[in-house]
């Protein structure tokens, strides 16, 4: 018989269901006796573009599979699956518990889910566990870190969500899904209480746009730092780079296709060495070239060199885009240089 906690047991007519980006913690809380059914909307919504809520699911699994290199059949069934379910969770559930941590892919999916909870008139009791830091682990990255006995001490911690959440959750929805980054600016610097870790997490989404220093966006600033030491795997650079990260929030899928954009430069600040370039990813050998370390050292702007159009969130970067870019030496967006 799976042991039980106290006061984590279901009752007969009670119907709960736990929401996770993801599916790292759902045979844990059970392991922990933590019952109800689970959801794992794993939408990575901070990549862009952002589509309005549940439409163009087609377009959107492209880009998903695309960029991660998953099946786009896998993609699209599981998460039309997850849409669909998030839209009736109101109607089925009378305990909703939302578990994320501190990043931004978790905090981006937690406002979308927030935001489709605002948007109807009555709700279930909703409950959030939420942390950015957990005993015992010196670097805490997320909950799929902690084992079924650490998660089950969270379980006491939840903490009840209400309308200035899901306000706040809708707010930040919207900006998520705006052409420039003024939205998002204006939610950070008005006070983000109700929602404690958007605001650094919403930081490092818009560190991702060219910095005013190199034309570099973080992650592909530190993929250079990485490399700068001397050439090595793939795999080895996705933990190098993450670990150099002030708040790492994507995976290793993730992470190559921002090395791929780089490599299909015109110029590009980084090679795959030629013996491993049929080699699976993880495996494949990266180096950095003249340019990469000419960027590096601030001697050049990538954003001249040409690089692959991209989106963050829902801002264009590239040829033809407004040219916001991010500025270190006041933490804020601007124009320009």
């Amino acid at each position: 018989m799976r042991r039980r906690h106290e006061g984590v047991a279901l009752s007969g007519r009670q119907m709960r269901v736990h929401v996770r980006c993801g599916n790292d913690i759902e045979e844990k809380l059970r392991q922990a006796g933590i019952e109800g059914d689970y959801l794992a909307f794993t939408d990575p919504i901070w990549l862009g573009p952002t589509p309005p809520f549940g439409s163009r699911l087609s377009g959107r699994a492209r880009l998903v599979a695309d960029r991660s290199g998953l099946p786009f059949d896998v993609v699209r069934r599981e998460m039309g699956e997850a849409y669909w379910r998030l839209g009736r969770l109101t109607t089925r559930y009378n305990h909703i518990v939302l578990w994320f941590e501190h990043d931004l892919y978790d905090q981006a999916c937690l406002v979308r889910v927030l935001a489709k909870l605002a948007a109807r008139p009555t709700l279930p009791r909703v409950e959030l566990v939420c942390i950015d830091r957990f005993p015992g682990i010196a670097r805490f990255i997320g909950l799929g870190q902690l084992s079924p006995k650490q998660l089950a001490s969270l379980w006491p911690q939840r903490k009840p969500v209400g309308r200035r959440q899901l306000a706040l959750g809708a707010r930040a929805w919207t900006a998520l899904q705006a052409a420039s980054p003024q939205p998002i600016e204006a939610l950070r610097t008005a006070g983000l209480n109700a929602l404690p870790f958007l605001a650094a997490a919403l930081g490092r989404h818009l560190q991702e746009l060219p910095w005013t220093t190199d034309g570099l966006a973080l992650t592909e600033r530190l993929i250079l730092a990485s490399l700068a030491n001397g050439p090595c795997t793939a795999a080895a650079l996705f933990v190098d780079a993450q670990a150099r990260d002030p708040l790492p929030y994507m995976g290793d899928l993730f992470f190559w296709s921002i090395v791929r954009d780089l490599l299909a430069a015109p110029r590009p600040p980084i090679a795959i060495d030629g013996p491993t370039r049929r080699l699976a990813w993880p495996r494949r050998v990266i180096r950095l070239t003249a340019l990469g370390r000419a960027l590096l050292e601030g001697r050049r702007d990538w954003q001249d060199e040409g690089p692959v159009v991209r989106c963050v969130g829902s801002i264009p970067v590239g040829a033809g885009a407004h040219p916001w870019r991010w500025d270190p030496g006041t933490g804020h967006t601007t124009t320009g240089h």
